[in-house]
């Protein structure tokens, strides 16, 4: 391909554009306000049309002819579309039975745009941001788009993007961009299990991700369209205009321009509170001619907005249950969108999930510093893959698969010397697959026996310590019983299934090596060979 294939991450709030430079790095490219998080707002007035954060500053003078949430109309017919994520900006209207909006042009003049002509607006502003900092014309992406998008709204999106010259050669999930970004960066040897959980300004999303041998199998997704950024803001805006009220006996909640000003000055807050344990506001004119200056701190404003935080737990844990699994079978929890630079919600998280379950939010050193990028740097990543096919090649590795992979139903493994069962292969492994276990230090002669594995989760109470009958100074200790509450611990615990084979070993010498293959057809095959004789034992099932 002659020009380069970027990728894009197109949300509600904010979008942003990555590509792979010549020495193979991800560049989140900044538009030519230097912003890499470009807020997905498009504002007019007059005859000018803003873009980006100088669009979202007229939401306070201009709300009516400011376009935002718009993403989730694309393909839907209007009484499918939730009008009330724009409430704060122009209002959505009808137009020939899709969503669009009716904006002032000038003295007496209207225009009305559909949601499509919004979309082909806002992404030719992207791919004018890409070939200005690339210096090429771009004529081809990568999109991400949710889990729940249908096959209607990604053809909408392909005819809004060829509009303006942009082929979109492959949609990629959300969920599987920000983690493909995120293993490119910190790659892992295990399988693993991964929640991947995406909180925007208007909306969340989670899935369970397996990850068996490099290959991702969604396991569950989750979606709340009432769930995001802007719930926190509404937290906060209520507890400003209480404290305004309180001191001033007037209500900021009665005039649209007051609210608005304390919506910006609330998201300004919310995001200084994420890098500082206080912030300031400051308001000129609120209302009725007062003034408004207050400060808050982090516990504070975490306590304001407690339920909306204890929200974004149960959210990941509903999408865990519905994955059919327990939290001990989480290995990471992957944190992706605005709302993850919220320090309590990691610690929420750390909290209520186990202590094996990796928080990867903003502060952790293994996951990235900038949780908005992550979506855009894997469609980059993929963009990488997709040049490497001229158009043949890309037409036949796009098409469809007709027969889903197969995956194992439940673990593979073998007995130990105590008995315990140890899982080789993990279940929702996809098969054909091959994996080896190296033994390195043993000999002797070996009985191998091959098993499928069930697993349970045990839980046992640790009673709390009693307090010594004497305290160090020999004087009667005020209760022989702690008020320490019962600490129960939850284990993850393996039996053995059905037996799937035997395979005999003798005079082993200097290691082992076992290789299981499971092909296409899902037969299972274990080789045991002796690393210093080359001596080869083979199963079959």
């Amino acid at each position: 391909m002659s020009s380069p294939v970027i990728g894009i991450s197109f949300g509600n709030t904010s979008s942003s554009i990555a590509y792979i430079n010549p020495k193979n790095d991800v560049d989140v490219i900044a538009n030519p306000d230097g912003e890499r998080s470009i807020p997905s707002v498009l504002s007019y007035v007059g005859e000018d049309e803003y873009h980006g954060g100088q669009a979202f500053q007229q939401l306070v003078r201009n709300p009516k002819n400011t376009i935002i949430n718009f993403r989730d109309f694309i393909g839907l017919p209007f009484d499918k579309c939730d009008v009330s994520k724009c409430e704060n900006g122009a209002p959505v209207v009808d137009i020939d039975g899709k969503a669009g909006f009716v904006i002032a042009r000038g003295e007496g003049k209207e225009e009305r745009i559909t949601v499509d002509e919004v979309v082909s607006r806002h992404l030719n502003r992207l791919k004018l941001a890409a070939e200005d900092y690339i210096g090429q014309t771009i004529s081809q992406t990568i999109l991400t788009v949710p889990t729940d998008f249908t096959t209607e709204q990604k053809d909408a999106l392909a005819q809004a993007a060829s509009k303006i010259g942009l082929k979109i050669v492959q949609f990629i999930n959300e969920p599987s961009a920000s983690l493909l970004a995120h293993v490119e960066q910190f790659p892992t040897e295990k399988d693993a299990n991964v929640v991947v959980a995406d909180f925007g300004g208007v909306r969340s999303d989670a899935a369970v991700i397996a990850i068996r041998n490099g290959v991702f199998t969604i396991l569950a997704t989750a979606h709340d369209n009432k769930l995001g950024g802007d719930n926190l803001d509404a937290e906060l805006i209520e507890y400003f205009a209480k404290d305004f009220e309180s001191k001033n006996k007037a209500n900021p909640r009665k005039n649209a321009r007051s609210m608005a000003k304390l919506r910006a000055n609330a998201i300004i807050t919310k995001k200084t509170l994420s890098n500082a344990t206080s912030a300031t506001i400051s308001i000129d004119s609120l209302a009725d001619g007062f003034d408004y200056h207050a400060s808050i701190n982090r516990m504070r404003y975490e306590l304001t907005a407690n339920k909306v935080f204890a929200q974004f737990s149960n959210f990941i844990d509903s999408v865990i249950t519905k994955a059919g699994l327990d939290p001990l079978d989480i290995n990471a929890v992957l944190l992706a969108g605005g709302v993850s630079f919220t320090p309590k919600l990691s610690t929420n998280l750390e909290y209520t999930l186990p202590e094996s379950v990796e928080i990867l939010g903003p502060n952790n050193k293994n996951a990235s510093s900038n949780p908005n990028e992550l979506s855009a740097s894997g469609a980059a990543l993929q963009a990488r893959l997709v040049a490497d096919y001229d158009t043949d090649e890309l037409k036949e590795a796009l098409q469809p698969v007709i027969v889903n992979t197969l995956h194992l139903q439940k673990d593979i493994g073998l007995v130990d010397a105590t008995g315990a069962f140890v899982p080789v292969l993990s279940k929702e492994t996809y098969y054909p697959v091959q994996k080896k276990l190296l033994l390195k230090k043993v000999s002797g002669d070996f009985l191998i026996g091959v098993y499928e594995g069930d697993s349970h989760i045990e839980e046992r109470t640790i009673e709390p310590e009693t307090k010594d009958e004497k305290a160090a100074d020999g004087e009667d200790s005020e209760s022989e019983w702690s008020d320490d509450e019962l600490e129960i611990v939850r284990e993850r615990k393996y039996t053995l299934g059905t037996k799937l084979m035997e395979l005999g070993v003798k005079g082993v010498k200097n290691g082992l090596e076992i290789v299981f293959n499971i092909n296409k057809e899902g037969v299972l095959r274990v080789t045991a060979r002796d690393l210093k004789t080359s001596q080869v034992v083979k199963g079959e099932l």
